[in-house]
């Protein structure tokens, strides 16, 4: 059976996909199943409005949303994380000097494969790699200073398409499809992937919390959370769902979680950055 025909079931019937060399991985075809899945479930959700995660997904919620944003509970962490950016390191230089455009409306293009290291870089470790190039120590990858500084290089970006590109290289093939595997693949005491939740059970409600959809998912973050009491990261993010389901978290920006969010931004292409992000 071709993999894009099972890629179009594993989103039907949650299981992991089969395992296949990097040539067969067919992106395209499984990005056309993936967005025709969402967009066919719930066709009175705007496409543009999938990024909004469960407020796309509920009426009352999405009212809360609406005036909480007024005073958003992660301006903080926009103020800090501008001057931050804009304070240069002993050396003269700045974060800006890393990036392209000097770093302002460049999220939508991470994360990348980096044809050198022969692996998925994303924006959190870009950022470390540019900290440790102009002689300074890497911030911890779940929180405070890095949730700070990618959240607003997030705002800079917000409206900004995501375009993420899968080269025609056989690593690059099998990050993506590590990334899809890792996605789909059942974990923990639970027994739950994370499609489990975010494919099979967008809307629906765990406690008090409705469940968001796999579509657009990483457009919002990095995201406050009020059971956070703070910011967290795409890493935050994954260990808390790992934990959730008691199975065994990864490092942050594990190479598994930098290609999981690999796939799922390529996933994301042509809808908007969002982030920062506010959830309960």
């Amino acid at each position: 059976m071709r993999r894009a025909v099972s890629l179009a079931l594993a989103l039907f019937c949650l299981a992991a996909p089969p395992a296949s060399a990097a040539d067969t991985v067919n992106p395209k075809a499984d990005f056309k199943a993936f967005r025709d899945y969402f967009t066919k479930r719930f066709p009175n959700v705007p496409l543009n409005d999938f990024v909004n995660g469960p407020y796309s997904m509920d009426a009352e919620l999405r009212k809360q949303w609406v005036e909480i944003d007024a005073f958003p509970p992660y301006q903080f962490a926009l103020d800090k994380g501008k001057q931050m950016f804009d304070t240069p390191f002993p050396n003269g230089k700045t974060y800006g000097d890393c990036f392209p455009n000097k770093g302002i409306g460049i999220r939508q293009n991470y994360p990348f494969f980096d044809a050198k290291s022969g692996e998925v870089i994303t924006l959190d470790v870009a950022l470390n790699q540019c900290r440790q190039a102009n002689g300074e120590e890497p911030f911890d990858y779940t929180k405070d200073d890095m949730a700070a500084l990618t959240a607003y290089m997030a705002y800079t970006s917000r409206g900004k398409l995501f375009d993420i590109k899968i080269p025609n290289d056989r690593r690059a093939l099998a990050a993506y499809q590590k990334g899809e595997e890792y996605f789909y693949t059942r974990r923990g005491q639970l027994n739950f992937s994370c499609a489990s939740c975010h494919v099979q059970s967008p809307g629906d409600h765990i406690r008090t919390e409705v469940l968001a959809p796999a579509l657009g998912i990483v457009a919002a973050l990095p995201i406050y959370r009020s059971e956070w009491g703070g910011m967290g990261t795409t890493s935050r993010r994954l260990i808390t769902c790992n934990s959730q389901v008691r199975g065994v978290p990864l490092k942050p920006e594990d190479e598994l979680y930098r290609d999981v969010e690999y796939y799922l931004s390529y996933m994301s292409n042509g809808l908007p950055i969002s982030g920062p992000g506010a959830r309960p």
